[in-house]
């Protein structure tokens, strides 16, 4: 399997929106488009590479090569607990969230913090390049 770079595969689709939001125009927007996608989007496409890459679908290099298909190595584990976590992770909850979730619930915190300590979903918080934005 190719090794992607979220930075190169996250300009390309800032570059694809400044095309689309050029031809929605009539004009070249230029880079205030791209400013515009990272803004909206690249939080968000940040987190959905990093479960690409825990899940084993695609190795991303900003995630490193240790957690690469750590999901499913997970599952033998905490089947239910972890499915219940990603559940909330692919919602966009925060690991606070999540925590909070877990007590409301009354659910053993030590597991939970052991999957969230291993999934480190805050990993997906890169800062966007400035130089290409």
């Amino acid at each position: 399997m190719a090794c992607l770079s979220v930075y190169q595969e996250g300009l390309r689709e800032a570059e694809r929106h400044k095309w689309i939001e050029s031809e929605k125009r009539g004009w070249d927007v230029g880079s205030v488009a791209l400013g515009q996608w990272y803004d909206r989007y690249w939080p968000h496409y940040c987190r959905g590479k990093c479960l690409e890459h825990l899940t084993g679908r695609q190795h991303w290099t900003e995630f490193g090569d240790d957690d690469f298909g750590l999901i499913p190595r997970l599952l033998v584990e905490n089947d239910l607990l972890l499915d219940r976590i990603l559940d909330r992770v692919l919602r966009g909850y925060e690991n606070l969230d999540v925590i909070c979730w877990s007590l409301e619930w009354g659910l053993p915190i030590d597991p939970v913090m052991s999957i969230l300590h291993q999934l480190n979903i805050n990993r997906a918080r890169l800062e966007p390049v400035p130089a290409r934005i």
